[in-house]
């Protein structure tokens, strides 16, 4: 295989290959080393808030059951017949204490066991005493401050180690409510043209934010002229294992508490009333931090968690090297005001929502970038070097530090897996 980067700290030079965009055998390598190891954002705990809820979800390549089961547990079912492998839950989602299975009538209580066979007569009295015949649980399912991941790998590391630094960023997120955040109603789901991992470097990459949505910047300074000016300040952070994260003053309202003159009065009372409360549980500094500045946050490998002008996660999945299916969800705090939940939700539409001013002009660019793959033999390698000669510590959030700290985790797990092959082959 071709080197995948070129990682030279002396000249303040990094290049990426841009045959990664394109190779389907390192798409089969990268769901071995990547989706089937790393941990994968299933969906919040408030999705299934209620005994008996359940959603299908897509996680890894595979087809999952999310479900709150009778017994109180939030269990990751692999969504699939043990008897001859038809999904056995075809609707989105819904509440129901039994699957059952179209294709053979096979049912299962929605913690998966195995309760009614038609036919039993012709199955042995032990038939299922082991429980192989009951649905399968994804054994790896884990918790962090509402956000559900799955591992497929049984020896991978906990989710708590692996979030690591990450973990303070999902803070400020949660720390909004003094009851947490909950999920809105509805996902976001659409396809684009694009290998997954250019939307993981464009979920953090604020150096293309003036230039591509110029238009939306614009009307913001139009609808108010004593906003900020609109410099995207901030700081770019390597949190580790592939994360990381821009943090930078929010040029725009936020509903937690930074009002803007687009809003009506009531809403500036009460945001004012929510950062004096941030300001009693957290102190000056990091209230201001939770009130007033956004966070793009990349979770490696395909979540991304946007705490913007709105809450969101987005999650990505290939189907090819050139296509991706892409799931979007907004989150809010518990317990909002009405009035807030409608600015809240005003603001995620006009930019993130499939419709905005961002989305579109995002997905037309990683398309553009894509097509022009093809002459990926003539013209091989991606520069993302913005940055380096300031020196680790000194990032700016518009620099290409968190690209850079995606593509080294990738590496290192592609390279990790190439080195172990070669031994074999050596023995």
């Amino acid at each position: 295989m071709d080197q995948i980067i070129q990682d030279n700290v002396e000249k303040n030079e990094f290049l990426v290959n841009r045959k990664v965009f394109t190779d389907k055998e390192i798409l089969a390598r990268e769901r071995a080393e990547v989706f089937n190891k790393c941990w994968l954002f299933i969906g919040h705990e408030t999705e299934i808030s209620e005994v008996g809820d359940y959603k299908r979800k897509k996680v890894g390549g595979r087809n999952l059951l999310f479900v709150h089961s009778q017994d109180g547990e939030i269990r990751a079912l692999f969504n699939t017949c043990p008897h001859r492998g038809a999904l056995v839950c075809r609707e989105n989602e819904g509440n129901s204490r039994v699957f059952r299975c179209f294709y053979h009538a096979w049912s299962f209580k929605n913690d998966g066991e195995l309760v009614g066979m038609p036919g039993k007569d012709g199955f042995p009295d032990d038939f299922n005493d082991e429980g192989t015949k009951n649905m399968k649980a994804v054994n790896r399912l884990e918790n962090y401050r509402g956000f559900m991941f799955v591992n497929f790998d049984d020896n991978a590391i906990s989710l708590d180690e692996y979030l690591g630094d990450a973990k303070e960023y999902i803070d400020l997120v949660v720390d909004q409510s003094e009851y947490g955040l909950e999920a809105l109603g509805g996902v976001q789901e659409y396809s684009v043209r694009a290998n997954w991992k250019l939307i993981a470097e464009n979920s953090v990459d604020l150096y293309h934010g003036m230039p591509t949505h110029k238009t939306y910047f614009d009307i913001k300074q139009a609808q108010d002229p004593d906003l900020k000016r609109v410099k995207l300040e901030g700081k770019g952070v390597d949190l580790g294992n592939g994360h990381a994260v821009m943090e930078y003053v929010a040029p725009w309202g936020r509903p937690i508490a930074q009002w803007t003159p687009i809003w009506n009065d009531d809403l500036k009372r009460d945001m004012e009333n929510i950062k004096a409360r941030l300001v009693e549980r957290f102190g000056e500094e990091r209230a201001d931090r939770i009130a007033n500045y956004n966070r793009n946050i990349v979770i490696f490998p395909n979540l991304v968690i946007n705490d913007i002008m709105a809450v969101t996660a987005r999650t990505f999945y290939p189907t090819s090297p050139g296509y991706m299916e892409v799931s979007g969800y907004s989150l809010a705090p518990k317990g909002e005001q009405e009035s807030h939940r409608i600015a809240r939700n005003d603001n995620f539409l006009e930019f993130l929502g499939p419709g905005g001013f961002a989305t579109p002009d995002d997905n037309e660019a990683l398309e553009l970038c894509q097509e022009a793959y093809n002459n990926n033999q003539e013209v091989q390698w991606n520069d993302i070097s913005k940055g380096m000669l300031r020196g680790e510590g000194n990032q700016l959030a518009t620099d290409e530090l968190q690209m850079r700290s995606f593509w080294r985790q990738y590496n290192a797990r592609i390279q990790e897996s190439l080195a172990k092959e070669k031994e074999v082959v050596q023995k």
